[in-house]
């Protein structure tokens, strides 16, 4: 197929367009940086600055993982709106493109995130939980809400609210292995705040499933079926490091530091991939010490 990618050069992206390429899909990437775009994926992929740009090239699907890192920046009124217009402006060129096609994309696989449902506690989240009404579900459900604009021109979408993403070189893990190897590594606030994590490659196949399967559509959980706290998390980080951690950081130390940035290590939800199981998805990775195995052990 013609597929065009929005967030190809990211850390999952990047991977999504090897296993694409693989495949013997035409790769239609849009991105800011076409010239570390082009060195950073399969050669042959068509990189271009704009979706307009591949009007000519009619994409039979589309997949969306554009908009900028949550965690990067202390959430200000300005990096909120930053937040905020880097998916839906995005989005809604995805969605216009499809407009002025004369056969728009079969489907649309578009990105979301776990902070849809906001702080859930120790409760069982699935696809049907409601959300917690905060900054993080209202940048979610806003990003939804424009992907899903597609459906009225006759596009399947596919949203998927994806947990934190392991593996190596990138994502969570690039931020938490530094100290955890110094052995500085430790819970945060009481540590019972669950993190529902997946691993980069579990992901990757969970996109290609979404893209492939015609009778899935709507929101998908994207997580591994074995979600931890964060005390677990810590202990099993540490476990594979062989280093202790033993050192917690305090919930009001972060919320002084993070201001409402916190609540991203502060709550979380305890997610269930249960509409992929349903529809018969298998996780290479289901538990947190496979993956870390796989991961570390490289």
């Amino acid at each position: 197929m013609r597929i065009l990618i929005t967030g190809g050069s990211g850390f999952v992206g990047r991977l999504l367009c090897q296993h694409l390429n693989e495949a013997g899909h035409r790769l239609l990437v849009v991105s800011r940086s076409p010239d570390r775009a082009r060195r950073e994926l399969p050669e042959g992929a068509e990189i271009r600055e704009s979706v307009m740009a591949f009007a000519e090239d009619a994409p039979e699907a589309i997949i969306n993982l554009a908009g900028e890192p949550i965690a990067d920046k202390r959430w200000s009124e300005a990096q909120k709106k930053r937040l905020l217009e880097s998916r839906l402006n995005m989005t809604r060129e995805l969605v216009t493109l499809c407009e002025r096609l004369e056969t728009p994309p079969r489907v649309m696989v578009s990105g979301s995130a776990m902070g849809f449902y906001g702080d859930q506690g120790e409760r069982d989240v699935t696809e049907q939980t409601p959300p917690t009404d905060e900054f993080a579900h209202r940048l979610c459900a806003q990003w939804e809400s424009a992907a899903r604009a597609a459906e009225s021109l006759g596009v399947r979408v596919a949203l998927v609210r994806t947990g934190l993403v392991l593996d190596a070189g990138g994502g969570t893990l690039s931020k938490l292995l530094p100290p955890f190897r110094l052995g500085l590594g430790g819970r945060l606030g009481n540590g019972r705040q669950y993190m529902p994590w997946i691993h980069r490659e579990d992901l990757v196949r969970i996109v290609l499933f979404l893209l492939e399967r015609d009778d899935l559509e709507g929101p998908f959980n994207a997580a591994a079926p074995h979600p931890v706290t964060n005390a677990d998390f810590t202990r099993a980080l540490a476990h594979h490091l062989h280093r202790p951690a033993v050192f917690t950081v305090p919930a009001g130390v972060l919320r002084l530091a993070l201001g409402e940035m916190s609540r991203l290590l502060l709550t979380g939800a305890r997610m269930r991939p249960a509409r992929l199981e349903a529809a018969g998805f298998t996780f290479e990775y289901p538990t947190l010490d496979s993956a870390l195995k796989a991961i570390l052990g490289r």
